[in-house]
């Protein structure tokens, strides 16, 4: 029996069994399906402190609106799946709303937004053994490489790993590199084609094995580079979609373009779809969908 977002929080105090229970029933569904293109949702920013969206600080602090966001987001024709965290792919589990869908889980997280430490990106989110007990699909992480700080390191190392046991369960992981420096103290990726070039290259070597191994990719500052961009490896790739910003229709116009390359196979986009600057969630959800 599903549950209601207004007694999620009863369902998690007198019977927490619930989660297992829920995961174990879900129907599941290949990674690709017949079309061979993707379309996640992405909600995993709130366990990095990235509450905002554009000029509202604390727009996902609000679990029961995110909920009925994704809620949303998924219910569309042409949604795969979603990308989050323990706590949220776990609300969505007993709101029974991941049948035939992707569910992606965020593997590290203790790089807070803002934080001194922001660049050793402890792995603090799910481990491989965890997606494969609760019957998840794949996994993501983020790797941030900031040549001038020690941090970074840590981040490669403790990647790999995560590589080699995501591998070690048959369960794919999407990795999200960049090139990325301090500037006045707060942490910016060089979207560059020479530096997503190098990321992607760095990326695409970490681990005992790439066979489950995919990239998602931001789009560089000169969509014309994508092409050249994408040539660094033979690793199957989604796009990161990013913010919007003011500029809606060129920022669709760039995904469009990105998304004819052969490598590409989707796109992995939250924020300005689950709260977007104009119009509803369906709508930018379904105008994302139709540029697939």
């Amino acid at each position: 029996m599903n549950t209601s977002i207004p007694d999620l929080v009863t369902v998690r105090a007198r019977n927490p069994e619930a989660v297992a229970e829920a995961a174990a029933r879900r129907a599941r569904r290949p990674l690709l399906g017949d079309s061979g293109r993707l379309m996640i949702v992405a909600a995993d920013h709130p366990a990095r402190g990235a509450l905002g969206v554009g000029d509202r600080r604390l727009a996902m602090a609000n679990r029961a609106d995110l909920l009925e966001r994704l809620c949303i987001a998924l219910s569309r024709p042409g949604v795969d799946g979603v990308l989050g965290t323990a706590d949220i792919l776990e609300d969505l589990l007993l709101l029974g709303v991941l049948d035939d869908k992707v569910v992606m889980g965020s593997m590290n997280r203790g790089g807070l937004a803002g934080a001194a430490f922001e660049m050793d990106d402890r792995f603090t989110g799910h481990r491989a053994q965890d997606m494969a007990r609760l019957r998840f699909d794949a996994g993501k992480l983020l790797l941030r490489i900031d040549y001038g700080d020690p941090g970074s390191l840590t981040t490669l190392e403790s990647t790999a790993r995560a590589i080699d046991d995501m591998a070690a369960h048959q369960l794919p992981v999407f990795v999200e590199p960049f090139i990325s420096r301090r500037i006045d103290g707060t942490v910016r990726n060089d979207l560059s084609a020479e530096a997503v070039i190098r990321s992607i290259a760095v990326a695409s070597g970490l681990g005992g094995t790439s066979a489950y191994t995919w990239l998602k990719l931001p789009v560089t500052e000169d969509p014309n580079d994508m092409a050249e961009v994408l040539e660094t490896s033979t690793l199957p790739a989604v796009l990161l979609g990013g913010e919007v910003g003011d500029d809606q229709e060129g920022t669709y116009e760039r995904w469009r373009k990105a998304l004819r390359l052969p490598t590409v196979h989707g796109m992995v986009v939250g924020r300005s779809l689950l709260y977007p600057t104009e119009g509803s969630v369906e709508t930018a959800v379904d105008t994302a969908v139709g540029l697939l």
